[in-house]
């Protein structure tokens, strides 16, 4: 039995529970015509019912679902193993490599050797088998929810305000759940940087300017100990994210001065709508038009007027990135200039300002903050972008700031790194994460600056 069906059959029971819920409260007081004599709405009773119906199935159903692989893999393990002379690790991993495939599908059985052949047979056996058992543990413990709380539903009971506490207790487990995996994904890249930085020192990493994290196979080879000098890359993602914030900040201002000060109000609602469409586009769609448009346009440009454009520029990267982020810094400006009161902009008008001047002198001024803090988060988003970068700005480590040359960036260089076969012994996987870790810390800097800009001075003009 499929996880999924199981999902369906509590979500039944708990649809059950509340009915029975809700007929046992109106049974206790003697039907519907004494209703008032319960403390809560019967409505109440079957919400509380439900809910401590489910939640304890859900528990059991989440930690067995989170473990059952785990699980049925070592029982798998220890199979292959039994009767054998001890399996190196390495060829252990392969032998469980093809299990999964065959299980998944997408390796006949015929191609791989016979005990991975039988484990595998095995292995369908014992989920099925445990399928059946989550169904009949976690509908189990529903159903033994269920008759507890059935028995205690009395006239008396204060269901809505033992609802209502659950109700806040699961959205606190929703939180937790949040910040409990930023926490998780901050301590992994930690951890993994740290090992990083035991073997590559900090001042290599922050101050030199070769980049060649490739491990050479021979002692005697060039840079057999890799390079890993992380300044190219800054300069390649600060080069390129100044391109596009010169793209983005002036179109996103300028679009959002118009929509909220001169645009009427039809074309607003047609105009909005279709620049924010922008966001919606996938980045890869952005890297084909940057290569097969932006890129040789530049090429055919820059040939025309005696300069030499390489195939894959920081420039033709910055563009389209530009104005992928358009829609960023002209939807937050635009919400920002339209909160201004109007009463600001009376007060100019009676002064004998013109409209210019008042957009200009007082509506700007007083949704600068909101301004500056949404150019803050475009700048974080554009540093953060990836695919753009990889299909148009290559992978090259270049020392430069000429955006008509061939960079690369932080964002696209972990994501090298970390293709394919990984070691995570070898400072060439590790660096991954130490790359990680700094673009953690610039954008979660960039944010809080964002955020504090925003809220430090948006109480002057409320």
């Amino acid at each position: 039995m499929s996880p999924s069906i199981v999902l369906l059959l509590i979500v039944a029971l708990a649809v059950l529970a509340f009915q029975i819920g809700k007929a046992r409260a109106i049974a206790v007081v003697g039907g519907h015509r004494e209703v008032r004599n319960l403390h809560s709405l019967p409505g109440h009773y079957g919400l509380l019912t439900a809910m401590w119906c489910a939640i304890p199935a859900l528990a059991v159903f989440v930690a067995w679902v989170a473990f059952q692989d785990n699980v049925l893999t070592r029982l798998v393990t220890a199979q292959l193993a039994e009767g054998q002379q001890p399996i190196p690790a390495a060829q252990m991993s392969l032998m469980l490599n093809d299990l999964r495939n065959v299980v998944a599908g997408s390796l006949p059985a015929s191609s791989v050797t016979e005990p991975v052949r039988l484990a595998a047979a095995e292995f369908v056996r014992l989920k099925r088998i445990a399928g059946f058992s989550l169904a009949g543990v976690a509908l189990g413990v529903g159903i033994l929810a269920l008759l507890w709380v059935r028995a205690r539903i009395r006239p008396d009971l204060r269901a809505r305000n033992e609802y209502e506490r659950l109700v806040e207790w699961a959205l606190f487990a929703c939180s937790a759940v949040a910040v409990l995996t930023t926490v998780g994904i901050v301590l992994s890249i930690v951890f993994e940087a740290g090992r990083f930085f035991s073997i590559v020192p900090f001042t290599e990493f922050f101050f030199g300017t070769n980049w060649s994290p490739q491990m050479a196979i021979r002692a005697d080879q060039v840079g057999s100990s890799g390079a890993f000098g992380a300044v190219p890359l800054f300069v390649g993602t600060l080069l390129i994210s100044m391109v596009a914030m010169v793209v983005a900040v002036p179109l996103g201002l300028f679009s959002a001065i118009y929509l909220a000060e001169y645009a009427a109000p039809k074309v607003r609602r047609v105009v909005k709508p279709l620049l924010e469409v922008l966001a919606g586009v996938p980045t890869v769609v952005y890297g084909f038009f940057a290569v097969t448009t932006v890129g040789p346009m530049l090429r055919t440009l820059g040939e025309s007027l005696g300069l030499s454009v390489a195939g894959e520029s920081a420039l033709a990267a910055g563009l389209v990135m530009g104005i992928m982020i358009i829609p960023f810094v002209s939807s937050l400006a635009d919400d920002m200039i339209t909160a201004v009161p109007q009463s600001l902009r009376d007060g100019a008008y009676a002064l004998g300002a013109t409209r210019s001047e008042t957009i200009r002198q007082v509506v700007l001024r007083a949704a600068l903050p909101g301004i500056v803090g949404g150019i803050l988060l475009a700048v974080s988003r554009a540093i953060g972008e990836t695919m753009i970068v990889v299909m148009a700005a290559g992978l090259a480590a270049n020392m430069t700031f000429n955006p008509l040359e061939a960079v690369t960036t932080v964002t696209v260089q972990i994501v090298t790194l970390l293709v394919g076969d990984q070691e995570f012994d070898s400072p060439k996987t590790l660096a991954a994460f130490a790359l990680g870790l700094m673009l953690f810390l610039v954008t979660l800097l960039l944010n809080v600056i964002a955020l504090y800009v925003v809220r430090k001075y948006r109480e002057q003009y409320e």
